[in-house]
């Protein structure tokens, strides 16, 4: 849960590195929460606005730590565009934000592995 807060803390930076352990665990939150939102709004017959809504709350830091992400890769944050190619988009960024941090500091910052280890 930490690491969802910590992405909602840092909601509009776009600067620095996320780890991949950050991402994910920010992405699988955001999923469980979309899901359960689905469920209630299924169960209440509402809708779907909570969900919308939550939806589009959320959207910056999901840019914001997938652009952090990228970073970690030692890619800029405008390889996220790439998903609006079809079908090859999201697979080549899929590969992006699963592959390994580059070892030590870049041009976006210190490895944040480095301060951990």
């Amino acid at each position: 849960m930490n690491w969802y807060v910590e992405g909602l803390k840092k909601y509009a930076v776009f600067s620095g590195r996320a780890r991949r352990k950050a991402y994910w665990m920010f992405t699988l939150f955001n999923v469980i929460i979309v899901i359960v939102l689905g469920i209630v709004e299924v169960l209440v017959g509402g809708p779907g606005v909570v969900g919308i809504l939550y939806s589009l709350a959320v959207l910056i830091p999901c840019i914001a730590v997938s652009v952090r992400r990228l970073h970690d890769t030692n890619r800029s944050g405008w390889w996220l565009l790439i998903v609006l190619v079809p079908l090859i988009g999201p697979i080549v960024l899929l590969v992006f934000v699963v592959l390994d941090s580059q070892p030590g500091a870049n041009q976006y910052g210190p490895n944040p592995k480095a301060a951990i280890a």
